[in-house]
C-alpha cells in the first residue's frame, strides 16, 4: 500500500504541541532564538537580527509548504503555550515511502530537555504510523557533532556522506552527514524514546 504525504496536523504530547507554522509565531520565535549565532550556527540560513528577518525565513517556509514540498511545524512549550522553535517534513515521496526530518531548530532553553526527543517521537509515530512511510531520514552538517549525536540517539542509522553537498551561509561548502531510520526498525526506537521521556 503507498503511503500519504504528508499534510498540516496538530501532533500534542506532554511537553510540546508541534501545530502547523504561521506568521503568528512570528514575535514568539524571535524572542526564543532571534540574534541568537549559537542557534543557527549550523543551519543554511544567515543568523536572522531582526523580526524582518526571522520573517523572511518564515515566508520561505510558508512558501514551501503552498508548494507542497514542507509540511512545517512550530513547536510550542506546553508551559507557557509558546513557540521556541521549529521543526517539518520534507523531501517526502508517497510512492516510494520516505519523509526527511528536518529544519529543526530550538531556543537554547530548550536544549537537553525532553523537547528534541517528544517532537521526534510524535513526529516519527505520525511517519509510521499515520502516514505508513517506510524510510525516514535526516542530514546534517557534518561538523555539528550535537546535531548529529541527536539524531543518533533517536535511534538512527549512519548512512553516509555527501561530500559539497552545500553552500553555508558564510561561503565556505558543508559535507552533508545522512541517517535514516526504517519502519521495521520503528517499534525498538519507539520503546527507547518512550522510556526516555517517561524517565524525564
Amino acid at each position: 500500500m503507498t503511503a500519504k504525504l504528508p499534510a498540516p496536523v496538530t501532533l500534542t504530547g506532554r511537553h510540546i504541541r508541534l501545530e502547523p507554522l504561521g506568521r503568528h509565531h512570528l514575535s514568539e520565535l524571535f524572542a526564543a532564538v532571534g540574534g541568537d549565532e549559537e542557534v543557527w550556527r549550523w543551519i543554511p540560513t544567515a543568523t536572522p537580527r531582526t523580526p524582518e528577518e526571522l520573517g523572511a525565513v518564515i515566508e520561505s517556509r510558508l512558501a514551501e509548504i503552498d508548494a507542497g514540498t514542507a509540511v512545517v511545524f512550530a513547536v510550542i512549550d506546553l508551559r507557557d503555550g509558546r513557540a521556541i522553535g521549529m521543526t517539518g517534513f520534507h523531501a517526502f515521496s508517497a510512492e516510494n515511502e520516505l519523509v526527511e526530518i528536518g529544519g529543526t531548530w530550538y531556543a537554547r532553553s530548550a536544549w537537553r530537555t525532553a523537547v528534541n526527543t517528544e517532537a521526534k517521537l510524535l513526529m516519527l509515530t505520525h511517519a509510521y504510523e499515520d502516514l505508513g512511510m517506510g524510510r525516514v531520514f535526516w542530514k546534517t552538517d557534518h561538523l555539528n557533532e550535537r546535531s548529529r549525536n541527536a539524531v543518533l540517539r533517536l535511534g538512527a542509522t549512519f548512512e553516509g556522506i555527501h561530500r559539497r553537498e552545500r553552500r553555508r551561509p558564510d561561503g565556505t561548502w558543508r559535507d552533508s552527514v545522512y541517517f535514516s531510520m526504517l519502519a521495521d526498525e520503528w517499534p525498538a526506537a519507539r520503546a527507547r524514546l518512550t522510556e526516555r521521556l517517561a524517565r524525564g
